[in-house]
C-alpha cells in the first residue's frame, strides 16, 4: 500500500509512516510541492494507486482525517490502529479516523 500525505498534514506524519515500513510521499516532495492541486492529487492517487491521507473534506472517496486532530494525536492514532487501518483500506473505499478510533465505510 502506498500513501500520499496532503499538504495540511505534517511531513512528520509521512516520516513516521516510512519508519513503519509504509511507502509514502508528502505533497512537499512532489514537483509542485504543497501547491499541487487536489485534481492532480486525485489523478496521482488513481493512476499510481496512492491512498490520500488528508484533512480536506473534498477527498470523500479517500482516507479522511478530521476533527482538528493535533499532529501528535494523528500519529498516535496511526500507531494504535495501524493494522486495522491497513486491513480496512485493503477492503473498504473509505476509512475515517476520529478521536474515538477507526470508522470503516463500505
Amino acid at each position: 500500500m502506498k500513501m500520499l500525505v496532503d499538504a495540511q498534514l505534517p511531513a512528520r506524519l509521512a516520516n513516521h509512516l516510512r519508519r513503519r515500513g509504509i511507502e509514502v510521499l508528502h505533497t512537499s516532495e512532489l514537483p509542485l510541492g504543497n501547491r499541487t492541486t487536489d485534481e492532480e492529487l486525485k489523478y496521482l492517487s488513481l493512476t499510481q494507486a496512492y491512498v490520500i491521507v488528508t484533512k480536506d473534506g473534498d477527498f470523500v472517496d479517500n482516507l479522511l482525517l478530521h476533527h482538528n486532530l493535533s499532529n501528535n494525536e494523528l500519529i498516535e492514532l496511526f500507531t494504535n490502529y495501524e493494522l486495522e487501518i491497513l486491513d480496512s483500506l485493503s477492503k473498504a473505499h473509505f476509512v475515517e479516523l476520529t478521536r474515538l478510533g477507526v470508522v470503516v465505510r463500505w
